[in-house]
């Protein structure tokens, strides 16, 4: 089932990269007492991750913050160097918080996991946004066909 408004976030440990290395950080971490703009994709480096939903977020990451938002992240089940390596690449580090779920673990607690072995990807995330407050959900979008639009940072400005 996936997570839907008024619900607490699944406990998880991520990983993300540091000057020092992979470091975890617990759902705690990152959601306890903010306000957090969260967005999953199929993977980094994809085309429609890199080419379309990231951007978007990069674009509008200023008037995001403006409406109280603590945190922009962003999720893929790729390991800590793969996407330490995307945020670098993108011009998203230092900016969005880029949060490595390799072995799928949050997304198939939150219900948000999508098989794509049949395209040689196995388990990834559905393409989503959501907003959370202090852990609890308030606004979840999943992308319901192939593309960027209610996972988009233009309907997420539009939901805060």
């Amino acid at each position: 089932m996936t997570i839907a408004a008024g619900e607490k976030l699944p406990e998880a440990t991520f990983k993300t990269m540091t000057s020092d290395g992979a470091k975890d950080l617990s759902t705690a971490d990152i959601f306890a007492g903010k306000k957090v703009v969260l967005f999953g994709v199929p993977g980094a480096f994809t085309p429609t991750c890199s080419n379309n939903h990231l951007p978007g977020y990069l674009e509008n990451f200023d008037a995001i913050k403006a409406r109280g938002v603590d945190t922009i992240a962003v999720v893929a089940t790729n390991d800590a160097f793969v996407m330490g390596a995307w945020a670098r690449f993108t011009g998203g580090e230092g900016k969005i918080l880029f949060l490595a779920d390799g072995s799928g673990d949050f997304a198939r607690a939150a219900g948000l996991d999508v098989d794509l072995s049949q395209h040689g990807m196995g388990l990834r995330n559905k393409r989503f946004s959501l907003i959370a407050d202090d852990g609890v959900v308030t606004a979840i979008n999943v992308e319901s066909k192939p593309g960027v639009n209610e996972s988009g940072a233009a309907h997420i400005l539009g939901q805060l």
